[in-house]
């Protein structure tokens, strides 16, 4: 995984926005609400959330650890890319829009026309 394969990832999902934050990292958001972020210096980080449930098993497994600022909001961070093949990160992205996006008020869902 690199940052043009997360981004094509990222933006096929409907409704994405991308926009730069703390000046080096490359975030992706839904309805202004952030569902990935990745660290554009070498190596390659990436952040994103994950269900409740899975939080504690997910962030104990190699390659990944609980992400700075947000493990409260049950984020992990992936330091290992490589130990995800493709359709993992795809399901992992993915999974995490839709967290964020079940979040959004019905009217912003309609607004961007990614209701229910």
């Amino acid at each position: 995984m690199d940052i043009e394969q997360l981004r094509k990832i990222c933006l096929s999902l409907p409704a994405v926005t991308e926009d730069i934050k703390w000046d080096h990292d490359l975030v992706f958001s839904v309805g202004g609400k952030m569902f990935c972020v990745a660290a554009l210096d070498q190596p390659f980080k990436c952040s994103f959330k994950v269900p409740d449930e899975e939080f504690e098993e997910l962030s104990s497994k190699e390659g990944f650890s609980p992400a700075p600022y947000m493990a409260r909001a049950k984020w992990v961070l992936v330091t290992k890319a490589s130990l995800l093949h493709k359709k993992e990160w795809e399901f992992y992205i993915k999974q995490s829009y839709d967290l964020v996006k079940q979040r959004l008020t019905k009217k912003t869902r309609i607004d961007l026309g990614i209701y229910p």
